[in-house]
């Protein structure tokens, strides 16, 4: 037998430690008097409806540093809104406020037994509704303004209710949601036209002191038939598009997948729990658990847009794009087919999620601090004119080398947005399937096979396929293009054109914008682009040297 002796015991004090970066559910307490207030759990989740603890929105942080969406006026392009309910009155704009349908001061929605003309008055309740007035639930942006368009309710739709509604007082509306676009149908390729297009145009250059209006896009409804970069008013590179996710962190069953999705919010999907819905207010002083669909989606973003532009009214159209890329979270994001993949610059993205969930919190944290991105420019890296056949079986293989304008004043040293405008034609286009790798080796899928699309006549005419993947990247390089047909029966065509066109900024867009947490995606961009100047610099200084001698 052994013994030990105990020399001295010590009390030992206890203190505090604590997991850096880490947002404990339990800690949350925000005391609202709305009813639904604990079903928002796309607000604040902590587990409500079978949901994953942690996947919202993180508008708590947001709300708590004092952001609530104050002096921003969002406009609702829909069907139009119940501006009578008692949580939407108190914060109706009504001076922003347009009924294009039947071309009066008055969006109100137009009476039907089934209630269809609900979904403008849902999208408001996401966005502005009141907070601790013991009705319904709270907005996002709680002490936003929200505008009532109401364009969608005619038998049809023309150019100039498209355009007039987007540009409807854009001096005063700061962000506009948008809930809709061409049929989801996965047959139809169609897109904003001439009027609407020139709208756009003047709302990001002029609207908003020149700033630039936010268009908040709905990726689309159309789920894997359907392909969102059909969908011209979702793939725009003037409007932010976003997707759903359900409360554990899948994809809906209706989400549409492209390559033009800037980020992610949520919605419901294939739960049947009553409560996995998106709770908000509904016609007549309703509430409801039941809103759905990427319609849902927007004005949750349109809400978060409204907390950055409080904390940084200063924010241009292109800044919003840049707050989504980098403060987006993967969170607990995940799909079977579509796999988190990092850039050539090391940001995570998905083909379906974009850069990830909208994080409130961690985006009027950057936008208080955020300097205003250098200038934008454009470039065409080139452009193939000539007939290439395309049949089953096969992939065509196009390239593209630039040198991206360099040493013309248009030079594109650092991507943002990146085009490949397509015309081809095929026995059936729904087989088609397109996908472009950058130079640094980015893989973005420009379309997927859409089975319900039988098309042999029209195909894509000079239609511009977007992708957000490659941001950041450096476009010099060799690009490369891959065509093909995916399906059954063998299938023939043609590509006619294919032009690249790089848009972005020459000048670093990070270098000088302050890092508060080393681990964020703003860090990883500014140490990249430190370096790279670095590098550009040395090499510049070696050339000079050599030249002397």
């Amino acid at each position: 037998e052994f013994y030990c002796t105990v020399k001295n015991v010590l009390d030992q004090e206890g203190f505090g430690r604590q997991k850096r970066g880490y947002r404990s559910i339990d800690e949350i307490y925000i005391k609202m008097t709305d009813p639904l207030f604990s079903k928002q759990w796309y607000l604040i989740n902590t587990g409500q409806a079978d949901g994953t603890p942690g996947l919202d929105l993180n508008v708590a942080e947001a709300w708590g540093l004092g952001y609530t969406g104050r002096g921003i006026t969002i406009a609702i392009m829909d069907d139009g809104i119940d501006y009578l309910h008692p949580d939407l009155a108190s914060n109706y704009n009504a001076e922003a406020s347009f009924d294009f349908s039947s071309n009066d001061p008055y969006p109100y929605p137009r009476y039907t037994n089934d209630w269809f003309n609900s979904h403008g008055t849902r999208c408001a309740g996401e966005v502005s509704a009141a907070a601790n007035n013991n009705i319904c639930g709270v907005g996002v942006a709680y002490n936003s303004k929200v505008a009532g368009i109401r364009m969608l309710d005619q038998p049809f739709m023309t150019d100039i209710i498209e355009a007039s509604s987007i540009s409807h007082m854009p001096q005063v509306i700061d962000i506009y949601s948008a809930s809709w676009g061409p049929t989801d149908d996965g047959k139809t390729v169609d897109g904003p036209r001439e009027l609407t297009l020139q709208a756009m145009a003047d709302g990001v250059n002029k609207g908003r002191g020149r700033k630039g209006s936010i268009y908040v896009w709905a990726s689309g409804d159309g789920g894997s038939y359907d392909d969102c970069n059909c969908d011209g008013y979702a793939s725009s590179m003037w409007t932010i598009s976003i997707n759903s996710a359900i409360n554990d962190g899948r994809t809906a069953l209706y989400d549409e997948s492209c390559s033009s999705t800037l980020a992610s919010t949520f919605s419901n999907g294939r739960k049947r729990n009553p409560e996995a819905g998106v709770a908000t207010t509904d016609l007549y002083g309703n509430c409801t658990l039941r809103h759905s669909g990427t319609s849902a989606a927007a004005p949750e973003a349109a809400g978060v847009f409204a907390l950055a532009l409080e904390a940084n009214p200063n924010l241009t159209w292109r800044d919003m794009q840049h707050l989504s890329v980098l403060t987006s979270k993967r969170n607990q994001l995940h799909d079977e087919v579509h796999q988190w993949r990092r850039n050539g610059v090391g940001l995570e993205f998905n083909h379906l999620f974009g850069y990830g969930v909208l994080d409130a919190g961690g985006m009027v944290k950057m936008a208080k601090e955020w300097k205003t991105v250098p200038e934008r420019f454009h470039c065409v890296a080139g452009s193939l004119q000539d007939v290439h056949k395309i049949q089953s079986g096969g992939k065509l293989i196009l390239t593209i080398s630039t040198d991206s304008c360099q040493g013309k004043d248009n030079f594109v040293r650092y991507l943002e947005h990146v085009q490949a405008v397509v015309t081809v034609n095929g026995s059936r286009r729904g087989d088609l399937n397109i996908n472009m790798t950058s130079p640094m080796g980015t893989k973005s899928i420009l379309l997927s096979c859409r089975p319900r699309d039988d098309d042999a006549k029209v195909g894509f005419d000079k239609w511009p396929f977007m992708t957000t993947h490659t941001w950041g990247e450096d476009p010099r390089g060799t690009w490369v293009l891959e065509v093909g047909f995916q399906g059954d029966e063998p299938q023939r065509g043609a590509l006619k054109e294919w032009t690249l066109m790089l848009h972005g900024t020459q000048s670093a867009p990070y270098i000088d914008q302050i890092v508060r947490n080393y681990q964020s995606k703003l860090a990883m961009s500014k140490k990249e682009e430190l370096e790279e100047e670095l590098d550009e610099a040395v090499e510049r200084s070696l050339k000079s040297l050599l030249s002397k001698n």
